[in-house]
């Protein structure tokens, strides 16, 4: 399984570079923001595992920011994690209410942080919502949905099948026959150039080459796997 990626949106210079130091020591990919709208951009483009943001940030506090993102269908499934300096109950039952997956209050302790991150991830369903990512490509499996890079992508039927079944086993090559036998079927009468055409064509979608891949590498006389 690839690393965990997570975005920080934290207004405090020190308190964010404390925070990613701390996640990037414990092997997650980070992405920091001082502002809860460079956050959402940046969600728009790629949606993260988990969210920690500061509720106290000028323009629009944390708050706002977690009922943009619950009101959206593909991102209301993002755990949200809240730091905030505010240790009142009503503060916390208001977070809790919109639909953080947790609060922690400042100053916090930074093992009792990883912990907390740890939980959070654990909780989350394999591949939430059937999100799968590889790289800047994402794969809305529930919407039959690709975007790279934030842009949409029109895919077949067959290209689809295809890259999900290449990212959801991106830690391996995937036999030529395996491919055939998942999306063809055992009783596929087809010959085998059918995949490599397939495969061309996707790649062409997605940006891809051949001689110096980015996404998709050939294993000769054995298969396909992703890199990106």
């Amino acid at each position: 399984m690839s690393e965990s990626l997570i975005y920080v949106a934290e207004d405090d210079d020190n308190i964010r570079e404390i925070l990613r130091c701390t996640l990037d020591s414990y092997g997650y990919a980070t992405r920091v923001f001082d502002s809860a709208p460079q956050l959402l951009e940046a969600v728009r483009e790629q949606l993260p595992d988990l969210i920690l943001m500061d509720i106290m940030m000028p323009g629009m506090d944390g708050l706002q920011a977690l009922r943009l993102l619950k009101q959206d269908r593909r991102t209301a499934g993002v755990p949200v994690i809240f730091l905030t300096a505010k240790s009142s109950e009503i503060d916390k039952v208001k977070g809790l209410d919109l639909g953080a997956e947790d609060y922690i209050t400042k100053p916090f302790g930074l093992l009792e942080l990883a912990a907390r991150v740890r939980a959070a991830l654990r909780r989350q369903p394999p591949e939430r919502q059937h999100i799968l990512r590889g790289g800047d490509i994402v794969v809305d499996v529930d919407d039959h949905a690709v975007t790279r890079a934030g842009q949409p992508l029109e895919l077949t039927l067959k290209e689809f099948e295809l890259l999900r079944i290449l990212i959801a086993n991106r830690e391996r090559v995937v036999p030529r026959e395996e491919l055939l036998n998942e999306i063809w079927g055992y009783d596929f009468a087809g010959e085998t150039r059918t995949l490599d055409m397939h495969i061309k064509t996707l790649r062409a979608k997605l940006g891809d080459d051949v001689e110096h891949p980015r996404y998709i590498k050939t294993i000769r006389a054995v298969g396909y796997k992703f890199i990106g």
